[in-house]
């Protein structure tokens, strides 16, 4: 139920014959009356199901359909196993936003052979192994899982890596003759960190449950306990990695003979950084600052001293989360837009020294009701709901609300009014039938995603559907055709500075959805290429949307390139960035280097992820900058970001609160095995 991001005669014949075309839904299996049923969620509501049920030949199969905020997936897989349990035939078929989906796995003559929408190989096939799919795979993808239940052993996965499961906690749900006891597993080695599988009593899948779950028909209402069950058996393993990855420093820490990015603009050579108490005591050049003798000295040459990033929209998953973005150089987050109760759970467990996390600045988000409403939003039926749910987020400790996109644009005033009356940030998508300008009059600080800047030259019936699938194919058709020095976009972009809007671009995610054909290699990742496990590397090849009739990939490129521009131009007018991935956080340095090509110099680019997202929440009076005073959020990089801004991705050292921590171990312990490429390569 889990979508990874995951040379012989015979070989190149399976491959060359593999599915390649797309499957009509008209010609998709139709499942029997008696097919098993699941549900897929999340607190907005329905989203779709999936059926299973065995074919008379005795093929397993499903049928899926999901339509996620107007992005819709209609699939069907079949799957015939072999003598030894495991997958020996696969094909999986359908359509999904990326367009086909066609992905086919055989084992025949010892050698297993594989070709997907973005990729195929082959394997020497001698012991049992499960494939995982490349696309979206609910019967392959619980197999393996199955498997390890039923033996108690780990198992080989395809096209690389093994898979453990570990029992996590147990819960009952149903009522009456429908109540049974679920059984959840961590699976690790399949994704880089654990996520929580549920089996029923005789070992088969019965839920996973996140942002969006899968649960057996039936039992919908036992999500949140669920889901709530899980996290804190998860999170029982947290308090481990709080005490062994992070170290205190008994004395003062000098970070010696260093480039350091000072005063949150400029870069300075040759200086000392002193830390002592959590606070950053001196800075200045090597020959004029003096320290302790009992100082811990960091011999810097060579290297780069930067404040803490910021990585300005992430959705935490869980609690690794935190080492990961940690692992990265991120000290500070945004979260804008989350389960509100784990969010608050983690805020008070990081608070007890139970949780290692940056620190998190999160909002509530907040959506109308409809078919596009957001899976994790807190959702209004009404004016005062909104309202309500605005009081609500300040109760819970939030810094911020975001609005999405469906929103009734009338409540987005009244709702951003209350905001401000009690000191939150006001952010999000542009709602259906607005435009930028039309939010920001009505109290927006910030814009999210800069296709919804875009949205202000968009036709209006691109507008009119901006919170579906037209946010991204309305753009992509579009964008590439704004003129970025005339009307509507001089003035809103005007408008903008003079307001002191902020944006939050996320260029690649515009980046992810536009440019690349399925089997690119994404310039996010190539850097990571060999540090993570095969099902997660397969993602980083993963194609754009497929363009909708009439636009071309090279439209959607020209009005990537576009969006780009307008990034620069903005910041050039004096709009401030600030740099978010809404990914997974690997994204976050190439966010910047797109900054550069957009016009950014490296300082400039830096800020964006430093002092401006610190100013832009209020914290830029204790950290965000390199000076005397600060909080010692620091991290320091092997290479010269003020030339190559790229060099950021190569941590060493991560100082957060002034506990010292390294960035290699923080690495292992979300399963990268390795540290980045300094230079990337197909």
């Amino acid at each position: 139920m889990r979508n990874l991001l995951a040379t012989t005669a015979l070989a190149a014949l399976l491959l060359a014959t593999g599915a390649a075309a797309q499957t009509p839904v008209s010609e998709l299996a139709k499942p029997p009356a008696d097919a098993k049923r699941f549900t897929i969620m999340s607190p907005a509501g329905r989203h779709g199901e999936i059926q299973y049920w065995t074919a008379p030949d005795g093929a397993v199969m499903s049928r899926m359909s999901l339509l996620l905020r107007g992005q819709a997936w209609e699939e069907d897989e079949t799957v015939r196993l072999g003598a030894d349990g495991a997958i020996a035939e696969y094909e999986l078929r359908g359509s999904s936003p990326q367009g086909d989906v066609a992905e086919t796995f055989r084992v025949a003559d010892g050698l297993a052979v594989w070709k997907s929408q973005i990729d195929g190989g082959s394997a020497k096939y001698t012991r049992p192994a499960f494939y995982l799919p490349a696309g979206f795979s609910p019967i392959a993808g619980n197999l393996p899982i199955e498997r390890m239940i039923a033996t108690g052993q780990d198992v080989d996965m395809l096209p690389g890596g093994r898979a453990h499961a570990e029992k996590l906690a147990t819960a009952t749900v149903g009522t009456g003759a429908s109540a049974q006891t679920v059984t959840a597993w961590s699976i690790t080695g399949l994704s880089g960190t654990p996520f929580a599988v549920w089996t029923d009593a005789n070992g088969a899948t019965f839920a996973t449950i996140g942002g969006l779950s899968f649960i057996r028909a039936g039992y919908e209402g036992d999500q949140p306990a669920l889901e709530k069950a899980q996290d804190e058996a998860l999170a029982r393993k947290s308090p481990e990695l709080a005490r062994t990855l992070v170290e205190t420093p008994s004395v003062p820490v000098a970070f010696y003979d260093v480039r350091a990015f000072v005063d949150g603009k400029r870069f300075a050579e040759h200086q000392t950084v002193v830390v002592d108490k959590g606070k950053i005591v001196a800075v200045g050049p090597i020959d004029k600052v003096k320290f302790p003798k009992a100082s811990r000295i960091v011999d810097g040459k060579g290297m780069t001293l930067t404040p803490g990033l910021w990585d300005a929209h992430m959705h935490v998953g869980d609690d690794y989360t935190g080492p990961s973005e940690l692992s990265l150089g991120v000290t500070s987050v945004r979260d804008p837009g989350n389960n509100d109760a784990l969010t608050q759970a983690r805020r008070a467990r990081r608070a007890a020294g139970e949780l290692l996390s940056p620190h998190v600045y999160a909002s509530s988000l907040i959506d109308g009701k409809g078919p596009n409403t957001a899976q994790i939003a807190n959702v209004a039926a009404t004016r005062e709901e909104a309202i309500q749910l605005v009081d609500a987020a300040k109760a819970k400790g939030q810094v911020g609300v975001k609005f999405y996109g469906t929103m009734d644009p009338a409540w987005i005033a009244p709702a951003a009014a209350e905001a401000h009356k009690l000191g939150l940030h006001v952010h999000g998508h542009v709602p259906a039938g607005m435009r930028p300008a039309q939010a920001i009059a009505a109290g927006y600080d910030e814009v999210t995603h800069i296709y919804f800047v875009a949205m202000q030259a968009m036709p209006d019936d691109v507008v009119n559907h901006s919170n579906g699938i037209q946010r991204f194919q309305g753009v992509g058709r579009y964008a590439k055709d704004m003129d970025l020095n005339a009307e509507p976009m001089k003035s809103l972009i005007a408008d903008m500075a003079k307001r002191g809007t902020a944006v939050d671009p996320t260029l690649v995610v515009a980046e992810s959805l536009f440019v690349p054909e399925n089997g690119d290699l994404s310039p996010s990742y190539a850097p990571y290429v060999g540090t993570l496990p095969p099902t997660v590397e397969r993602g980083f090849r993963q194609g754009g949307f497929a363009p909708a009739d009439g636009t071309t990939r090279a439209d959607f490129r020209a009005s990537f390139k576009k969006l780009v521009e307008l990034v620069g131009v903005m910041h050039k007018a004096g709009v401030p960035i600030v740099a978010g991935t809404d990914g997974s956080g690997l994204e976050l340095v190439r966010e910047l280097e797109l900054y550069v090509e957009a016009g950014f110099t490296p300082a400039e680019a830096l800020a964006a992820a430093t002092s401006v997202p610190a100013r832009l929440v209020g914290a830029d009076k204790h950290t965000g900058t390199i000076a005397v005073g600060m909080d010692a959020d620091l991290v320091l990089v092997d290479g010269d970001p003020s030339k190559t801004i790229g060099d950021l991705r190569h941590t060493r050292l991560v100082m957060m609160d002034g506990k010292l921590m390294e960035a290699d171990k923080l690495r292992a312990a979300v399963g990268v095995q390795g540290r980045p490429a300094f230079e990337a390569a197909e």
